[in-house]
């Protein structure tokens, strides 16, 4: 299955597929309201805010799999990241990224970018994938990988600004 024709489900409840995403860098990641890493929610709508004019989308995907860290319905997580970190990148359902219950999207994922020697697990929360505008998966980062420190990686896949 092609990156652009997997089936997802927004925050809202809309169903449609990556399909709007087409032709854009994405950044893809499995986020969480109560963990640790829940404040990279700002570094993620900075660099969302600062290079969307060029072609860059964040993809949040929230997911209960780790510490249970994602108890909330849809509304609620939509509630929290508006209210808590103004957050204005498309976010989506809440999905599984391991197991057999995986959704498609991170299937693609982790076949295209395996982690540490080759395992495909999601280790994490905030697992972060870098996909080219043509769908291939360019690089998977870690939980600890922060916003900020991911951006050089970002600005070299964007077209210039003008």
């Amino acid at each position: 299955m092609a990156l652009y024709d997997i089936e997802v489900k927004r925050i809202d409840g809309t169903a449609g597929t990556l399909a709007p995403y087409r032709g854009r860098l994405l950044l893809v990641v499995n986020v969480a309201s109560e963990c640790g890493f829940t404040p990279q929610y700002e570094g993620l709508e900075t660099l969302y805010r600062q290079y969307r004019g060029r072609g860059l989308v964040v993809l949040g995907f929230p997911c209960d799999q780790f510490g249970h860290q994602e108890p909330g319905t849809e509304a609620e997580i939509a509630a929290f990241c508006s209210a808590r970190y103004d957050v204005t990148f498309p976010m989506f359902a809440k999905i599984e990224v391991n197991g057999d219950a995986t959704h498609p999207l991170y299937r693609l994922l982790k076949a295209g970018a395996p982690g540490l020697l080759g395992t495909e697990a999601i280790k994490w929360n905030f697992t972060k994938f870098l996909v080219a505008p043509d769908g291939r998966v360019l690089k998977r980062y870690t939980p600890t990988d922060t916003p900020a420190a991911i951006e050089p990686d970002i600005v070299a896949h964007l077209p210039s600004a003008a």
